[in-house]
């Protein structure tokens, strides 16, 4: 069969076979197939959709494309950790030392900033020498020694996925459940861990709009983590307010060293630690997440993690030359801060890219003062940009006025953990 044949199937709405799926793949890397077809399959899958088993055969032929991770050197049952991104989402720098510090073997691949939403690697290189480059053999000797190793995904694993996301993101066809499901998870399963923990975000500062998308696409990745022998579990978790109060690389570092001291946002610590017994669980490792992070054992692996990795905290982390409020202008209870226009606005002090050659501001972005359910009082803070200079503070000040928005009555803070997906479907409330 050609590949014109087989997009045409899926344009008519057929089912591939996983042979079809592996012509496509294997002949797209290779340059058989042109960009114009595999966009034209794409947009096909968009419009057709995909089968559960469609899906997982095009997961497993991403994930031949390139290098598996051999973590049998570690002993246990190891488990990574996965979040879709949110604006102030620094639960794998918490919930990950802390699982570590309870006896789970936690290898990480993590990203980097994509649009709005931070990114794990930038956030570490904030701290002063540290590398987040690790080759397999000092990855798997931290593991082993720490317990823990995050590091950058080797160019070698999953080489289909990186062609395919470049033109699905030059096509309008991203927002395909069975092509982002496949995306992830091909990572996740390429990285060789035996469980993993999802974190599906949904909302105003997510990549999916409400609970029913996060939740389709939650259990798309987590049949395809059972199907490819992994462990697999994912919390459903809302990204419409932003996670904590920091927005921002080392300032979010900041915030993780003050959580593992048991001193932090409670909604935070509340989606750490439900991410944290969810790893435990699935390493079948006993502890009690919340006496070890009472401890300061998190902290401390997480330190011992800095370290290995070249990390010098005693240099201090970068420190934005300019620190300006912005007031309230008027008094009420914070019934909402739209994690959207937070993310945007710590985009534009350089917080993140807006193009892939940007170089990231470690020191920009943004401390969250009046959180949703505060009160304030005309002048108070809201926020404080953190910056490079006054003339990028003036520049979001008007995006982050309208992002907050206030209400005469009292407001309580919206639960985090929405829902729980595993292999027996789905349970509401988390």
């Amino acid at each position: 069969m050609h590949a014109l044949e087989v997009i045409g199937r899926k344009r008519d709405g057929a089912e591939h076979s996983p042979d079809e799926i592996e012509l496509l793949i294997t002949g797209y890397l290779r340059g058989d197939i042109p960009d114009y077809q595999m966009a034209a399959w794409l947009m096909a899958v968009c419009i057709r959709g995909m089968t559960s088993a469609e899906t997982l055969a095009l997961t497993q032929a991403i994930v031949r494309s390139g290098e598996v991770l051999d973590l049998s050197q570690i002993e246990g049952i190891k488990v990574d950790k996965h979040s879709t991104g949110g604006v102030g989402d620094k639960v794998t720098l918490i919930a990950a030392p802390l699982a570590a510090a309870c006896g789970v073997k936690v290898p990480k691949l993590s990203g980097r900033a994509l649009a709005h939403t931070g990114g794990t690697l930038d956030k570490l290189e904030s701290v002063p020498g540290l590398t987040v480059d690790l080759d397999p053999e000092r990855f798997i000797k931290q593991v082993r020694e720490v317990g823990i190793a995050v590091a950058a995904q080797s160019p070698r694993m999953v080489p289909a996925d990186k062609l395919l996301y470049a033109l699905r993101d030059v096509t309008a066809t991203v927002p395909s459940i069975p092509l982002i499901a496949s995306s992830v998870m091909s990572k996740k399963i390429a990285a060789g861990a035996d469980a993993i923990v999802l974190d599906v975000k949904f909302g105003r500062g997510a990549f999916m709009p409400d609970v029913a998308s996060a939740e389709g696409l939650a259990s798309e990745m987590v049949r395809l983590g059972e199907g490819a022998g992994r462990r697999t579990v994912a919390l459903v978790t809302a990204m419409d307010n932003p996670l904590g109060r920091s927005v921002g690389n080392a300032l979010e570092v900041q915030e993780a060293l003050e959580a593992l001291s048991g001193r932090g946002d409670d909604e935070l610590l509340e989606v750490c630690l439900r991410v944290t017994r969810e790893m435990c669980d699935l390493a079948k490792v006993a502890a009690d997440a919340e006496n070890v992070l009472r401890s300061g054992a998190g902290r401390q692996t997480f330190e011992r993690m800095l370290a290995a990795q070249g990390g010098h905290l005693g240099r201090g982390l970068p420190v934005a030359p300019v620190q300006v409020a912005v007031k309230a202008e008027t008094a009420g209870h914070i019934e909402a801060i739209d994690a959207l226009e937070v993310g945007l606005a710590a985009l534009e002090l350089g917080a993140g890219r807006a193009r892939k050659e940007d170089r990231v501001d470690p020191s920009a972005g943004l401390v969250i003062e009046a959180p949703v359910g505060a009160h304030v009082r005309k002048g108070d803070a809201l926020v404080t940009v953190h910056a490079r200079s006054s003339e990028l503070v003036e520049s979001v000040t008007p995006r982050l006025r309208n992002a907050w928005r206030l209400s005469e009555r009292e407001v309580r803070r919206p639960p985090h953990v929405l829902a729980r997906v595993d292999k027996n479907g789905i349970t509401t409330g988390g």
